[in-house]
């Protein structure tokens, strides 16, 4: 049996998970059992991709099966881009049903979870492996009902209802651009299967539009602005392990279908596509990152940041298009394969970040930063889990973060060697946009950790809170573990990185196990070098040392004083930082122009004993500008046409009579 038929085994168990869930879901039994098979099924999933790459990185293993449409057939391939993106699937699904297993204990609608969340994770499978249109679309729309089942899953929360509807409606409309640009490259022939699209070549014309509506359709999933508005909305209504499926995986399988078809299908590239990628990612990656600085609801943070990421990730593989298209391959190998190990590790991150706010929800019913503080007393371990995937996000070393960045910047400063005047300015403004982003993210992830674990309880359900079960928390050190390695010995992961881009650039990057001390050197030693490994030795050796001699050698006396109160003579929970105050400076450099803020002060009347208030405005500038108008026009149309179900026998015929006169005017007309 061909590896590729083993693998979809994968799937088929999971839809027979599925349909089982439907029928034991209201069992008190089912949570471990749908958990259970769907890590034991994730894990052999992950054990037969490893095996092959560990084998045959480079082989290509295929099927076609009698299904689908009759003249192609449900075809199915494994090749190194869909084996690493099975990787990211896989590890990330089989981490998340550990998590599940404990935290799918406290799901108040198990039932409306259950049966869709392996079902989930087999249309990711299924997308992944999809070697012709036809499954493609299929497998995407599925994972996309899939989804948007469990972010329903508490519908009566109107909130969840309005996050589920705009979630079904850019949901289809990116399933509609992505069948608009496979149509394209089908061509007049009508070819959907994925090999006849690589040997066509179309014109400069249809790629364009073909790239433009992958942005629609692929941007839209992953979250680029100005598509990402269901993002913030979905993702934190749905169930914090779906969460993180759904920010950390699915938003991975987006960028699949991207690269798939950008950097497989569609041929070379012409340069301004760099452009246009580039633009559109420094743009996301800015706004992303300025939006989640203005939260105070944790999860919608974490959401918002997740636009940052993938406007990092788009970025970077903007720049792979422009050096690919200036024949420039080793410095395209470089920006793909910062690209995809970006998607590694937010996929680890960003996991661990919706499992880390999970457990927060869970113990003490929050999601409000304003209602949290102090929880490092209350959640030890959760703290300190949490912290490392902040640090992680924030691109600070030791961790994958700042390994992955680091590799994004070394690639822009390949830029000076584009011939193009137009990429040597874009591509340094780029730049500029992602360090600004880097700066921010720091910064966010400072009051997204300090507001929430540190200081004292803002309430009392605070101090009521404790640590969250077993199953929940190995799963998040999993993960801060995996954050950590990745980190320090980032050389092997750019190696298995190899084979992916030598496959769609036609270049790699040197390799990097060879190098001594194990650093990673992405062109040449005299350039740029960086070891993970001994800055982790360093800052551990530091760090113990000086809290050796600190304890040591400091004096024993005991020393205490109050804090400082913002003028308040006691210290009230109430006089420290919030999430609001903390994010006012960047609010008001940026807020005019991003948020449209306007901050309103209304102070009482001397001698009246009302308190003063302080409101804070921020506008969402793409939803009011393109949504809210398409919305508004969508109402009022259907509330014009509403009059037609009313008509009377009389008034329908005439209408028909008049609708089949005006059809044969026209087809008289008919050139």
């Amino acid at each position: 049996m061909s590896t590729v038929a083993l693998l979809l085994c994968g799937p088929a168990a999971l839809l027979g998970t599925a349909i089982l869930a439907g029928a034991v879901s209201r069992r008190a039994s089912a949570t471990r059992f749908v958990y259970g098979a769907a890590l034991a099924i994730s894990v052999a999933l992950l054990v037969i991709v490893a095996s092959h790459l560990a084998g045959s990185p480079g082989a290509v293993s295929a099927i076609t099966l009698p299904l689908g449409l009759p003249w192609t057939g449900a075809q199915f391939r494994l090749d190194g881009l869909s084996a690493f993106f099975l990787v990211v699937v896989n590890l990330g699904g089989g981490i998340t049903s550990l998590y599940g297993l404990g935290c799918g204990k406290h799901e108040s609608a198990p039932h409306r979870v259950l049966p869709f969340y392996p079902a989930f994770l087999a249309g990711m499978n299924l997308v992944v492996l999809a070697n012709d249109a036809f499954s493609f679309l299929l497998s995407w729309e599925f994972m996309s009902l899939a989804s948007w089942a469990l972010v329903m899953a508490h519908h009566r929360d109107a909130e969840n209802r309005r996050a589920g509807y705009i979630y079904l409606v850019m949901a289809s409309f990116g399933t509609l651009a992505l069948l608009l640009a496979f149509g394209l490259l089908a061509g007049p022939a009508g070819t959907y299967a994925f090999d006849a699209m690589r040997a066509a070549e179309p014109g400069p014309l249809a790629a364009g539009a073909v790239l433009a509506l992958m942005l629609l359709g692929a941007g839209s999933k992953a979250g680029l602005v100005p598509l990402h508005a269901w993002l913030p909305l979905a993702h934190p209504a749905a169930p914090s392990h779906v969460s993180a499926l759904m920010s950390g995986i699915m938003t991975k399988v987006a960028v699949y279908g991207f690269i798939r078809v950008v950097f497989d299908l569609l041929g070379a590239p012409a340069w301004w596509s760099g452009v246009a990628v580039l633009l559109i990612g420094g743009a996301t990656a800015v706004l992303g990152i300025l939006h989640a600085l203005m939260e105070k609801d944790l999860k919608r943070l974490l959401a918002y940041s997740t636009i940052e990421n993938i406007g990092v990730v788009f970025a970077s593989l903007g720049l792979a298009l422009a050096f690919k298209a200036n024949a420039m391959p080793s410095a395209a190998a470089l920006a793909f394969t910062a690209a995809l190990f970006h998607v590694l590790n937010h996929s680890f991150f960003k996991s661990l970040l919706f499992f880390g706010a999970g457990a927060v929800l869970s113990a003490t019913g929050e999601r409000d930063m304003e209602r949290l503080g102090g929880l490092i007393h209350r959640l030890p371990v959760t703290s300190f889990v949490f912290l490392v995937g902040c640090v992680s996000i924030s691109a600070l070393p030791p961790f994958n973060g700042f390994a992955s960045e680091w590799l994004i910047f070394q690639a822009i400063l390949q830029s000076p060697e584009l011939p193009q005047w137009g990429l040597k300015v874009i591509v340094p403004a780029v730049g500029g946009m992602l360090a600004l982003a880097a700066a921010l993210a720091a910064a966010c992830f400072v009051k997204a950790f300090g507001i929430t674990f540190l200081g004292r309880a803002r309430s009392a359900v605070v101090e009521q809170a404790h640590e969250v079960d077993r199953w929940s928390l190995a799963a998040m050190i999993v993960l801060a573990v995996f954050c950590l390695l990745a980190g320090i010995l980032p050389g092997f992961v750019i190696d298995g990185l190899s084979q992916v881009a030598l496959s769609l650039i036609g270049d790699r990057m040197p390799v990097q196990t060879a190098q001594p001390w194990l650093s990673i050197v992405p062109i040449a030693e005299s350039r740029s070098s960086y070891n993970g490994l001994l800055v982790f030795v360093f800052i551990t050796i530091s760090a113990s040392l000086a809290a050796f001699f600190i304890h040591r050698f400091a004096s024993h006396a005991l020393r205490r004083g109050p804090a400082w109160g913002c003028g308040f003579a006691d210290a009230v929970p109430a006089a420290q930082y919030s999430a609001v105050s903390f994010a006012q400076p960047i609010r008001r450099v940026f807020g005019g122009f991003a948020f449209r803020a306007r901050e309103t002060v209304e102070m009482p009347a001397p001698g009246a004993l009302d308190p003063a208030r302080f409101k804070v405005e921020i506008h969402d500038v793409a939803w009011e500008t393109f949504y809210q108008p398409i919305s508004g026009a969508i109402d009022f149309a259907t509330e014009k046409l509403n009059y037609l179900q009313f008509l009377t026998i009389r008034r329908y015929l005439t209408l028909v009579f008049l609708y089949l006169v005006i059809l044969l005017l026209v087809l008289a007309l008919w050139p």
